[in-house]
């Protein structure tokens, strides 16, 4: 027994399960309008329940929609459909069809070639800077989310989808229960704190790691131990891994998957362009490289469990005859380092209260520097600062729609506690409509565009002998086009007039049609005093020829006389 297709929105038929995640069910799917296959990921029925992930979802499938770049799978649309449930709907998104290979299910085989394993980060990177640029986070860069097409092309997917279950609240655990990505998380996603671009350059560099060794750097028995691990553990580096990983990318994954954000590759062209300086560079020192390692993550963790362990065997042992009077000299390095960093702590307290700003009630909120950041991050900022948002919407051709143009008190200025601060976010360029103006009067059309806020271009008068004079015959912009304010609309109006042409020797019949068509009103004059002709011919008109005012009356002199 046959049963209908599922289409959705009248114009998606949903075909085969093509993949399934821990949120969404993704689908084959055909564009019953334009012809072409598709894939439709739905969202799964149980996270479908609650408003607030459904309203972040359609948010962030509008912002994956705009993008488009070819290392990118492109969202063609979004939308809802009644859910098995009475009451509820369902979110889904409509995405390009791309046909190849998981980069987990390369990398599942073991370490790939450095050559690959360098280009198929680079496309992942390029994909980052275009949408870092468009001011959307991935969140959720893992091998699961990358396509390497059957031409070798990378395709980055399930942008913005990462943001939607992503939320400063969120545990770490529940994020994982959804995203099922704790080998990828950069620390502070595992410690719940806010993110930027810098979180996607982390788990890039986990991405590499991967490709370069066959397996991730940091893995444990459960999601929490890895997270652990992202956020305390230092990385070995490749080459203690898989001794045929190049020395020269050790540096490259060390710095990417620094615990600290500013420590990273500040975007992901710089990180573009490491790689490709290391591909023909020299491998580093292993004194170089343990040098980066203590820059990057400080002294190696296990190294110091190791001495701590050393120690208490030492004071355990009774059988060893100690061959000097002081202590050992494990000790002696241990005394030496716990002053250093007293000693360090005091000269930070110092030069923290000698900076400290005077006289400021401890009340007192400076406000943050806001401008080109998302409008939801302002919120946020805000928000732990005990200030409130008051958004205002207004147009701007600099600022990208849904971030900050300014704040009113301006960043810098000092506020109180539970202050409003006005927060002005740009809607992007603005638009006017232009009105219908064909068949309009010139007068009529000039208030209609001022009404609009455009401008009268140049009139151009065109003969027609059916419209008035000055009735406008067509505009340079179409009707209801949304165009910039102040635009400069030209326009092509009826002069009233129409071309007559000479139609002296024409005969009667041939000169009365002509000038019937034209709109004229051709009379015939009879001429006594010359010779008739057989048929009657016109020996003259009385209007010149040219252009004439419609309706005018032309006189059609012949000859009659014998």
């Amino acid at each position: 027994m046959s049963t209908e297709p599922r289409v959705l929105a009248g114009r998606y038929r949903v075909d085969e399960l093509i993949g399934h995640g821990g949120m969404a069910k993704v689908y084959r799917g055909y564009d019953l309008t334009l012809g072409r296959d598709v894939a439709i990921k739905i969202l799964d029925a149980e996270l479908a329940r609650d408003t607030a992930f459904r309203t972040r979802f359609r948010l962030e499938a509008q912002a994956a929609s705009r993008m488009s770049h070819p290392s990118i799978v492109r969202v063609y649309d979004a939308g809802d459909e009644a859910g098995a449930d009475a009451g509820t709907v369902v979110p889904y998104i409509v995405m390009e069809l791309v046909t190849g290979t998981l980069l987990k299910d390369i990398i599942s085989t073991g370490p790939v070639p450095v050559a690959d394993a360098v280009r198929y980060v680079d496309g992942i990177l390029e994909a980052l800077d275009y949408s870092h640029r468009a001011g959307v986070v991935h969140r959720d860069i893992k091998p699961g989310n990358v396509m390497v097409t059957e031409k070798g092309q990378v395709k980055v997917m399930d942008f913005g989808i990462a943001r939607a279950v992503s939320d400063s609240s969120s545990t770490v655990a529940e994020t994982t229960q959804i995203l099922g990505t704790a080998a990828y998380f950069s620390p502070e996603q595992a410690k719940g704190e806010p993110v930027d671009p810098r979180a996607d350059l982390y788990s890039t560099g986990v991405v590499l790691y991967e490709l370069l060794t066959g397996r991730q750097p940091f893995r444990g028995e459960s999601p929490v131990a890895v997270a652990y691990q992202h956020v305390s553990e230092t990385p070995v580096p490749p080459t203690e891994v898989n001794e045929d990983a190049p020395g020269a990318l050790d540096p490259i994954v060390l710095r990417a998957l620094a615990k600290d954000p500013y420590q990273r590759y500040s975007d992901a062209s710089q990180f573009r362009a490491a790689l490709d300086a290391a591909t023909t560079g020299h491998a580093p020192s292993r004194k170089q490289l343990g040098a980066l390692t203590s820059e990057l993550y400080g002294p190696s963790p296990r190294q110091a469990q190791e001495t701590a362990r050393s120690l208490r065997q030492l004071s355990a042992d009774t059988t060893m005859t100690r061959t000097q009077s002081g202590p050992p000299v494990a000790w002696i390095w241990a005394g030496v380092a716990l002053l250093a960093v007293l000693l360090a702590s005091v000269l930070f307290w110092v030069v923290t209260i000698s900076m400290r700003p005077p006289d400021v009630p401890s009340s007192a909120r400076i406000v943050p520097d806001l401008v080109n950041v998302s409008a939801e991050r302002a919120q946020q900022d805000l928000g732990k600062l005990d200030l409130t948002a008051k958004l205002v919407l207004q147009s701007s051709t600099d600022i990208t729609e849904g971030n900050v143009i300014r704040t009113d008190p301006e960043a810098g200025v000092t506020v109180s506690e539970g202050d409003a601060i006005t927060v002005y976010v740009s809607t992007g360029v603005e638009t006017v409509v232009v009105p219908t103006l064909e068949g309009m009067s010139l007068a009529a059309a000039k208030d209609a565009l001022a009404a609009a806020g455009l401008e009268l271009g140049s009139v151009i008068q065109r003969n027609d002998k059916s419209l008035a004079a000055d009735t406008v015959i067509e505009a340079s912009e179409a009707a209801d086009a949304e165009v910039a304010p102040g635009t400069a609309v030209n326009l092509v109006v009826a002069s009233g007039k129409v071309t007559l042409a000479d139609v002296s020797g024409w005969t009667m019949d041939a000169a009365t049609k002509a000038l019937e068509d034209l709109g004229l009103t051709p009379t015939p004059v009879p001429l006594g005093d010359c010779a008739a002709t057989d048929p009657p011919t016109v020996t003259s008109m009385s209007v010149a020829p040219g252009d004439v005012p419609v309706g005018s009356t032309v006189e059609l002199r012949h000859c009659t006389g014998s």
